[in-house]
């Protein structure tokens, strides 16, 4: 199999790296980046076999797999579509799903189309980012699934067993809600937690003397790049806007209880969230049965 991929950062170069060294020779994979410096670190680092250009790559590639912030697969896709070959998949990786799908929902070549999103990542960017396995174990979504046809949806699911991950299928709108929650409204927290202490710790030296490990975690996700984050916020800002608004919601609520010395209420409140734990040990993005 020969594998295209677009966007050679994180998530592209981290899925190369998996073909390459696993596959043992049998899956030949192509890169495209707009970034000459993401090109030429991809060659080095071995993530490739061949740096193509994208026309280069309908020639030569059976799969096409966008690894590109959410806006330029947007904005790209239906030229894409009206490229690819009978024989040929394109599958996006991106975080959201609906004006993705909204876009090509009438293009005659939707079919040969699968909405992906592998649910793994770290805080870090560009081809430098790649680790083998990063997908292991993870789960993969699959949205509009009855959209595509069986030969990409077929495809696409070889190449994420490969990968080590487990895929479950929902409609674009319904990963969009769950995503602002369980994903986007932590980068969102995580922003926000830095801003904070950033502009109340003015002595960067004291933050690094006291940070804990807690901190440590919590705002991890603050080093993630804004041009990947930005379009993922603005293409599901609806949904976002609901999560943040229930989030100061119980903001203002640990507010209040500390301001008036509530500390039962305070503890209510902690208890509640502690419940999060059953939802943790099972979590699966609704009670979908994954395709093994």
């Amino acid at each position: 199999m020969k594998i295209g991929i677009v966007g050679i950062g994180l998530i592209g170069g981290s899925i190369a790296m998996e073909l390459k060294t696993r596959s043992l020779g049998t899956i030949e994979v192509f890169g495209v980046d707009h970034n000459q410096e993401h090109a030429e670190k991809a060659m080095e680092l071995k993530l490739v076999d061949e740096i193509l250009s994208l026309d280069e790559m309908f020639e030569k590639v059976d799969v096409i797999i966008l690894a590109i912030p959410v806006n330029a697969i947007k904005n790209q896709i239906l030229n894409l579509l009206d490229r690819v070959k009978d024989s040929q998949v394109i599958i996006d990786t991106g975080s959201t799903k609906r004006f993705i799908c909204q876009a090509i929902e009438a293009h005659p070549n939707r079919s040969n189309f699968v909405a992906a999103h592998p649910l793994a990542g770290t805080e870090f960017s560009g081809p430098e980012a790649a680790i083998l396995d990063l997908f292991k174990g993870k789960k993969n979504i699959i949205c509009e699934k009855a959209k595509s046809s069986a030969h990409a949806i077929d495809t696409t699911l070889k190449i994420f067993n490969f990968l080590g991950m487990s895929t479950y299928f929902l409609e674009a709108e319904e990963h969009d809600r769950h995503l602002a929650y369980v994903s986007h409204l932590s980068h969102i927290s995580s922003f926000t937690l830095s801003l904070t202490v950033q502009e109340i710790e003015k002595d960067q030296k004291q933050i690094f003397n006291l940070a804990s490990t807690g901190f440590q975690s919590t705002a991890r996700l603050a080093k993630s790049n804004a041009e990947t984050w930005g379009p993922i916020f603005d293409a599901n800002g609806e949904y976002l806007i609901e999560a943040i608004d229930l989030y100061i919601n119980y903001l203002n609520k640990f507010r209040t209880s500390i301001k008036e010395n509530n500390i039962d209420a305070s503890k209510h409140l902690m208890l509640k969230a502690n419940q999060i734990s059953s939802v943790l040990d099972g979590i699966i993005l609704n009670k979908q049965t994954p395709h093994s």
